[in-house]
């Protein structure tokens, strides 16, 4: 005999119910996630006693959550997107689809429709002072062959850890361009090096943070879409090496292989510190993907994104 509610008939057969598990009707795999999250959710409650004010609570926390607009920032704050970013990752590797630049999260913050340019671009709208950085780099398929024609989407946030569009002091897609790779599958840019940031202090995922007793800080990063035909989409971040959170971001997104070398150019001779007056950092990285596979998950994510206009 057991006090469980969860084995008694009337419960079995209310998850039944509320899955509608037992009609013909409707999509089964979803009333079959239904059964299986409906299902842990009671079990989590019978297991440790969750009153309904707590419940409630619970409830309210999640509708601010919503009406906050931060249920993105939440998301990789709990390890759930890198998590799916996991399963992706043992799924290609299952697929005999090894190597190739690490993918990691997209987090909350892209905005389609970024102006594109052909090899290079500049980011910054020269408003704010920062850092000088010049990237550059190769974009190459899994046999080392350049990829002409890839549109690298690169975002980032400025020197106060904002992001355009929802910093209102920025101007429309500043520190957000597209670059198409030239016939050397190559690309550069020139922008400022960006600050970290960290969650709202006073919004409602660091209110569950603190609960935690985790802070919600994020280190220096730039994210990147890298798109061509015939291969898989990549989605990545590469973080600035000696961030105080490096290996400690609060939506686990740092990953081997994603850290690369910031050169400090401060040279009086060299020129382009002299045109600049003043020196500057260079990071160059080099993106590898794999060939479209039809015997791994597609790469392409269709998920909402705050509008552009």
């Amino acid at each position: 005999m057991t006090d469980s509610l969860m084995e008694t008939k009337e419960v079995k057969d209310l998850l039944m119910k509320v899955s509608n598990l037992g009609d013909g009707t409707g999509d089964v795999r979803l009333k079959r996630i239904v059964h299986r999250v409906v299902s842990d959710l009671f079990r989590t409650i019978e297991d440790f006693d969750v009153q309904p004010d707590e419940f409630w609570s619970a409830m309210a926390y999640l509708t601010r959550l919503g009406q906050a607009n931060e249920t993105g920032l939440l998301v990789p704050g709990l390890g759930l997107e890198t998590f799916l970013d996991l399963r992706l990752d043992q799924a290609e590797q299952k697929a005999g689809l090894e190597g190739g630049t690490p993918r990691t999260i997209e987090g909350p913050l892209w905005i389609e429709g970024a102006p594109l340019s052909k090899g290079e671009a500049r980011l910054d709208d020269g408003t704010e002072q920062g850092e000088v950085l010049f990237m550059d780099g190769q974009v190459r398929d899994m046999d080392g062959k350049p990829v002409a024609g890839a549109i690298i989407d690169v975002w980032h946030a400025n020197t106060l850890g904002g992001y355009s569009f929802f910093d209102p002091s920025q101007a429309k897609y500043n520190l957000r361009r597209r670059i198409e790779t030239d016939a050397e599958g190559r690309y550069r840019f020139r922008s400022i090096l960006p600050a970290g940031y960290a969650c709202p202090p006073d919004g409602v995922t660091q209110e569950l943070l603190n609960h935690l007793g985790r802070h919600g800080h994020r280190p220096a990063h730039i994210h990147f879409f890298v798109l061509a035909p015939g291969y898989r989409k990549l989605t990545t971040q590469i973080n600035i090496d000696g961030d105080e959170y490096l290996h400690d971001d609060f939506a686990f997104a740092t990953r081997d292989g994603l850290i690369p070398e910031v050169r400090r150019v401060d040279d009086a001779d060299n020129v382009r510190a002299k045109r600049l007056n003043a020196p500057y950092a260079e990071i160059t990285f080099d993106f590898v993907l794999h060939a479209e596979s039809d015997v791994a998950p597609a790469t392409v994510v269709n998920r909402a994104h705050a509008p552009a206009g």
